[in-house]
């Protein structure tokens, strides 16, 4: 019982996720929020400050929820589809936005933070693509889950 009290729980971080292409498409999404709420801050352009930083926020979440695999603790919710829902809403959401701050522009950082927009539609865009694309509904299991399978029903039969 005294060496259970001396063991340290540590955080297993997923490196390998970072560097995946869903990973690199992560940062490249929260690098783009952040430079778009960075034009829009320079413009002094409120609306679209509060929808950048809020996305900026649910991306930094999501990462933080891969990166330190919480997604395999907390099971209440389906991650993968959570992450797809919210990367096609805010995809659609920052084009409306983006041609919003596009065609209404007075300050340049307007249309630069609009510009930007574009740029964070596309790699939501391609992140929900991708992510809905891996996400397996009533597929047939692969080669190596049916010999998993095989493998524990010889053992319980042991």
């Amino acid at each position: 019982m005294a060496e259970n009290r001396n063991e340290t729980t540590a955080m297993e971080v997923d490196t390998a996720f970072l560097k995946s292409r869903r990973g690199i498409v992560k940062v490249a999404e929260m690098v783009t929020l952040f430079v778009a709420f960075v034009c829009f801050t320079a413009a002094s352009t409120p609306t679209f400050i509060a929808a950048t930083v809020l996305e900026f926020l649910i991306t930094s979440f999501l990462l933080i929820l891969y990166l330190f695999k919480l997604n395999k603790k907390l099971t209440f919710f389906f991650w993968p589809l959570v992450d797809v829902f919210n990367s096609v809403f805010a995809a659609v959401y920052f084009i409306v936005l983006s041609l919003m701050a596009v065609t209404a522009y007075t300050v340049n950082g307007t249309l630069a933070g609009g510009i930007v927009c574009f740029m964070s539609a596309g790699l939501l865009g391609v992140d929900s693509y991708t992510l809905f694309k891996n996400i397996t509904f009533n597929k047939p299991r692969n080669e190596i889950q049916n010999q998993v399978d095989e493998i524990q029903g010889s053992q319980s039969e042991h």
